[in-house]
């Protein structure tokens, strides 16, 4: 019987714990060791595919790490279309090999300059930057953009973003009915608060992977994610220049220059603390409509000729 009752004594307090977790305290409490728990996860998980790193792979499908908004977009998705007027090229596979031997060597890139007709056969990926871009770098009738406020990397190829023939279809599905030459991606601030940088560049590597087998005929511009305002930087948050700066580090790691090019513009919209230049942003993470052709010039300036 006093078994009994000390048992009985424990399941009431366990159960006022978990009544005050629920209804008062919301389980914030854990929510910093359960985000750690998930962080040594995907390092464990990365520990297991570096072993694996000298195999040959073949990525069949979109990223896989865990991962959501949350960050600088904040809110649904309110834009990603095909835009009319782009002119998709006909394409297809040539052969791993020699298709990734038509694009480079392997050596330092040699850009050129282009007009803005260098991007009609190409398509913009990305989130609410991207969408900038679109909406104020007067491509909307020479390109194709596949963009939508908060996508990340984890999502990119499950969301229903782009509109075609009256239809919603997913970047996956979009990207397996129209062929381009040229790919530019611009993605992860929303990604700032999710994971460590390790488990977000092995996401963003597969993602890549999948671009380019979707995609055999097109280089692939990886685009380093811009930095934010000095102040926004010391706002508090998951949001730091520091960890972006890391991020970018490890995507430009990427770049074979032969089929994927790291591109950063960050040099030419951030000021001598590193941040982006305050009077160029209206909230301290998007630019202004007026210095989107900063970006757009940048984007001109290097370019690959296929050609050659």
């Amino acid at each position: 019987m006093k078994r009994l009752k000390r048992w009985s004594y424990l399941l009431l307090l366990a159960g006022m714990g978990i009544v005050y977790l629920s209804v008062g305290d919301g389980w914030q409490v854990y929510a910093r060791t359960f985000q750690r728990a998930e962080d040594v996860w995907h390092e464990i998980r990365d520990g297991k595919q570096a072993l694996q790193a000298n195999s040959p792979q073949t990525v069949s499908g979109p990223g896989t790490a865990d991962g959501g908004t949350g960050g600088a977009d904040e809110g649904q998705d309110v834009q990603g279309q095909e835009v009319s007027g782009g002119n998709p090229v006909e394409g297809g596979n040539d052969g791993g090999a020699q298709t990734e031997n038509r694009f480079g060597d392997g050596s330092e890139p040699v850009y050129m300059t282009v007009e803005d007709d260098y991007f009609s056969d190409a398509v913009f990926i990305g989130d609410s930057r991207t969408m900038g871009l679109y909406e104020y770098g007067a491509l909307e009738e020479i390109t194709t953009f596949y963009a939508s406020k908060g996508l990340t990397v984890y999502k990119m190829f499950d969301s229903p973003i782009v509109e075609e023939n009256g239809q919603k279809l997913t970047v996956e599905e979009a990207l397996q009915q129209n062929q381009f030459k040229k790919i530019y991606l611009m993605i992860g601030i929303n990604e700032m608060g999710t994971g460590t940088v390790e488990t977000f560049t092995e996401a963003y590597k597969e993602a890549a992977a999948h671009l380019l087998e979707l995609q055999p005929d097109a280089i692939l511009y990886v685009q380093g994610i811009m930095k934010v305002t000095t102040e926004r930087s010391q706002k508090g948050d998951y949001i730091t220049n520091e960890g972006i700066a890391a991020r970018n580090e490890a995507l430009a790691g990427l770049a074979d220059n032969k089929r994927i090019f790291y591109l950063d513009v960050n040099d030419l919209i951030c000021d001598e603390t590193g941040g982006m230049e305050p009077s160029y942003t209206f909230d301290g993470v998007h630019l202004k409509a007026q210095y989107i052709d900063i970006w757009k010039d940048f984007l001109k300036s290097h370019a690959i000729d296929l050609d050659h």
